[in-house]
């Protein structure tokens, strides 16, 4: 069989190396992958944005299945040109994408659909924003509606905060179009939970719940990232909590988008904030597409192969929603960022790989190049994404950063406190 797989990042490589490890003889094509993609499949040089470059080239190859990573060649429409060249796609419909695209549009769906979630207004004008934001009060969430590489969120302590990060949006454009349209929204307290789900539109299979790390520094201080590591699994995610969103948030929303006109077809994650005892889960945001970097922390610890129930989305011949066999480890996945992340992050410098690594230990690559000399460079704000899996969840924390500490270039930075919550919750419970 081949597979073409969009995207080139540490998402797009865990997936390259889960469907390799699970058939070797499978054939993979990457565009436009990254020298660690390369290790397990043939990367080509069209930007997963390119649609018409990507469904060209899925013409001319006739893969058996196209895996669409990022977000961004959804919202543009990829799996509906896919489609209309009846090539089997992993991924939805651009109308089915804007429950990601569009912030005020999965908003809305959300409340019509009566899924809970945080009260939250869309305004495109800086005043009315900022009175809104004074009828919430303080602390207040300022969000970006579009595409903004997960950092377009803002938790504003103060009412000066949310003043300046509607600002930032709405006349300094700081996130382009993706901030022409902002929700003011109602802040959450509690602990967020990652929730991938399999879905063909109606039936609906649950991956592995995993909890992501934003902030930039230790004990979730500094500014917002697109995600400094993830960790899998969490006790707070019990089997109750994840039936309990499967009944509450994901059938409504999938019934909700049919209902649209939009049905959606692919993996459709659920950001949730759940209260400190485990229970009233609610939406924080919805993706359309594997999380990164919870896919690098997922993947690893699933105990069968992935691209059979990708494969029955896509051909249309129905999910097989047996549940999903899972083995009894744990995973810590820690980011390895270029110097100046989140902001502007460094491109170019060198890196130094370590020769070796503990068993259990995966380095995917996030932000990688080759120079014309064969050098290893930076070439993106997170570089790598290093997970490691263990019998313990503190063995996988401690092989993780080891790893991510023997990776050699100017200015990387790391934390090496993913999953503390969960490591609290453990030496509590002893």
């Amino acid at each position: 069989m081949k597979v073409l797989l969009v995207g080139g990042g540490a998402r797009e490589h865990a997936l390259a190396w889960k469907l390799t490890h699970d058939d070797p003889s499978l054939e993979v094509l990457v565009a436009p992958g990254n020298p660690g993609i390369a290790q397990h499949g043939r990367c080509v040089a069209v930007k997963a944005t390119d649609v018409a470059g990507i469904t060209a080239l899925a013409r001319d190859e006739r893969p058996d299945l196209t895996i669409v990573g990022p977000e961004a060649p959804l919202a543009a429409g990829l799996g509906d040109a896919l489609r209309e060249h009846r090539l089997p796609v992993f991924g939805p419909t651009a109308a089915a994408a804007r429950i990601e695209s569009s912030k005020a549009f999965a908003k809305a769906l959300m409340l019509e659909a009566r899924v809970p979630t945080a009260r939250a207004e869309r305004h495109v004008r800086p005043d009315e924003a900022k009175r809104a934001a004074r009828a919430m009060g303080a602390p207040v969430v300022i969000k970006a509606s579009g595409l903004a590489a997960g950092k377009g969120v803002v938790i504003a302590r103060t009412l000066g905060e949310a003043d300046r990060a509607i600002d930032h949006m709405l006349v300094g454009h700081s996130f382009g179009d993706a901030g022409n349209e902002i929700l003011v929204e109602e802040f959450m307290e509690g602990e967020e939970v990652s929730l991938f789900v399999l879905t063909d539109g109606t039936r609906a299979v649950p991956m592995l719940p995993a909890q992501d790390h934003k902030r930039l520094l230790a004990g979730d201080a500094g500014p917002n990232t697109g995600g400094m590591g993830a960790y899998a699994p969490l006790s707070l995610a019990t089997p109750g909590l994840v039936d309990d969103v499967m009944v509450r948030v994901i059938r409504p929303t999938l019934r909700a988008l049919r209902d649209a006109g939009s049905p959606f077809s692919g993996v459709l994650y659920a950001g949730l904030m759940v209260a400190p005892d485990g229970t009233s889960p609610r939406v924080v945001e919805f993706n359309c597409r594997f999380g990164d970097p919870e896919t690098q922390a997922v993947l690893p610890l699933l105990g069968e192969p992935l691209l059979p129930r990708l494969l029955g989305v896509a051909l249309g011949a129905g999910l097989d929603e047996t549940p999903l066999r899972w083995t009894r480890r744990h995973a810590v996945t820690t980011v390895v960022a270029a110097a100046g992340y989140p902001d502007t992050p460094r491109l170019g410098d060198p890196i130094v790989l370590p020769l070796s690594t503990d068993a259990g230990v995966h380095i995917f690559h996030a932000g990688t190049t080759r120079a014309g000399d064969g050098r290893l460079l930076t070439a993106g704000g997170r570089v790598f994404a290093v997970t490691a899996v263990a019998d313990s969840l503190a063995s996988a924390q401690q092989l993780s950063v080891r790893a991510a500490g023997a990776i050699e270039f100017a200015g990387s930075q790391y934390r090496a406190d993913i999953a503390w919550r969960e490591l609290e919750r453990h030496a509590g419970a002893a």
